[in-house]
């Protein structure tokens, strides 16, 4: 007979298509039960009128402009969600495979993920940003200083005070510089339209349309990232002259800025170049002519040069393209690892990452995973909670941090790898996700020491108590979709 658990998740996969958006990071309905914030929230009139314009782009509009992309993320989605389904109630931890001879952190390890046909690392420098004042002191920075080109790609250009005032910084710099801005439709379109949880100056009233906003006195050129399937982008990349990028998990909004705890990177040398050519390709494919901009190689490449020294590899997740190296390296570095295993993540749903931490938890490396106390979905926090008590079960310890975390970080060994990529389904299989890895030694030290010490120190031990709940199997069948 199918367990009770069992009959949870398929009820939960029959009612998923009504719970996706709502459930969706920084869509919570938190932010919308004080009334004192609906005021920072875009017009309900103007957000109803934009959410039905995101639902017809994503639809009609995208399947004219980007049919192979439409055709191509519709047949992976639907084999996402029917494997999702039935992967959600079977755990192959016992099955795992044996870990390679290739150890994280090694030369080794690297060439491993050459032959599993991951892209080259190339040479740069990562430093890392955690928490707003210090990322949007050095994004404004960048602004003022770059010299020709400014280029910004977000799941979310919000509409809120903190929004709008990088939206004046790029509008002032439009007109001596080449400032090109690219957020996903549906992410900002649904953000928009929800307060953030602390409220704004008084008397700020934001715009219902950021588009327009920031093309309204200014250069700046605007494109929507079209969401065929509802499928979206989640990559935050800004690039600047070509040379330094930043990328990460923060959008354009107050919550990255002042109420989460998040994490972006800034990223210098050769390695800029492909990230550049990153952006460029995903502002054409966002275009009038679509899918056809692809045909066309970029105006200008500098191929890079090899090098010595500290190396990154760009990580993807692109279902148009058949992609899922996020997904593929972070299991082979589980798999592989002999020491240590530390993640921070805001999401923790995906079986196949929760089966192979158990597998290494009982082969004796050190699992530890931080996620938030109380992150932005009531539905993903059960979720979480679900999945560290099939974890802690077999030795992973779980920690919580006192409020809402926001950073995709890992370590396995000397192997790390950080981006925008949670840990669940719509990261590792569905939405558009940038990540890069090192086994650079001391990059993974600095991250060890800018996040994991620190956040160790100010997190709780979870206890087996603290995931009890009547809702988990049914929140899991959600969270497991998402």
């Amino acid at each position: 007979m199918m367990s009770t658990a069992a009959r949870a998740r398929n009820l939960g996969t029959l009612i998923l298509p009504g719970l996706l958006l709502a459930s969706c990071g920084s869509f919570s309905l938190n932010a919308r039960r004080s009334s004192e914030r609906q005021p920072q929230a875009a017009d309900p009139l103007d957000s109803g009128r934009e959410i039905g314009l995101t639902l017809l782009r994503s639809t009609a509009i995208s399947a004219v402009r980007q049919p192979v992309t439409t055709t191509k993320v519709g047949f992976a989605l639907a084999y996402q969600r029917i494997r999702t389904m039935f992967r959600s109630n079977v755990s192959l931890a016992d099955f795992a495979d044996p870990p390679p001879p290739e150890v994280p952190g090694t030369p080794e390890f690297e060439r491993l993920l050459d032959r599993k046909h991951l892209r080259r690392a190339e040479p740069g420098k990562a430093t890392f940003r955690v928490d707003g004042p210090a990322f949007f002191a050095d994004f404004r920075r960048e602004i003022a200083q770059a010299r020709k080109t400014i280029d910004v790609q977000v799941f979310i250009f919000d509409n809120d005070d903190t929004a709008i005032a990088c939206a004046d910084a790029l509008k002032a710099r439009s007109h001596d510089a080449r400032v090109r801005v690219l957020f996903d439709d549906v992410g900002t379109t649904f953000a928009q339209a929800a307060p953030p949880e602390t409220p704004g100056p008084r008397g700020f009233s934001p715009p219902g349309n950021i588009h327009d906003y920031l093309k309204d006195g200014s250069k700046v050129r605007v494109r929507r990232i079209l969401d065929p399937w509802l499928v979206s982008d989640h990559t935050k990349l800004m690039v600047f002259d070509a040379k330094r990028a930043y990328l990460g998990g923060m959008n354009l909004g107050r919550e990255y800025e002042s109420e989460w705890h998040d994490l972006m990177v800034r990223i210098e040398g050769p390695i800029a170049v492909p990230l550049q050519l990153e952006f460029t390709r995903a502002w054409r494919k966002a275009g009038p002519v679509g899918d056809l901009a692809l045909f066309r190689k970029p105006a200008w490449y500098r191929p890079t040069q090899p090098g010595t020294g500290p190396a990154f590899r760009i990580l993807r997740t692109d279902p148009s393209e058949g992609t899922y190296d996020v997904l593929k390296a972070i299991r082979l570095a589980i798999n592989a690892s002999r020491k240590r295993i530390w993640i921070e993540n805001p999401y923790f749903a995906a079986d196949d990452i929760a089966d192979e931490l158990i597998a290494a938890a009982r082969r004796g490396v050190d699992v530890r995973v931080i996620l938030p106390s109380r992150g932005d979905s009531t539905i993903m926090d059960a979720g979480n909670a679900a999945t560290a008590r099939e974890v802690m079960a077999a030795g992973v310890k779980v920690y919580r941090y006192p409020r809402m975390t926001h950073m995709k970080v890992m370590i396995a060994d000397g192997w790390a790898t950080f981006g925008s990529a949670n840990l669940d389904t719509l990261s590792l299989r569905i939405n558009r996700e940038l990540n890069l890895s090192t086994n650079d030694p001391a990059t993974v030290k600095a991250l060890e020491n800018a996040v994991f010490t620190p956040d160790f120190r100010h997190s709780s031990r979870m206890l087996k108590s603290d995931t009890d709940s009547m809702i988990a199997p049914f929140a899991e069948s959600i969270a497991d979709q998402l």
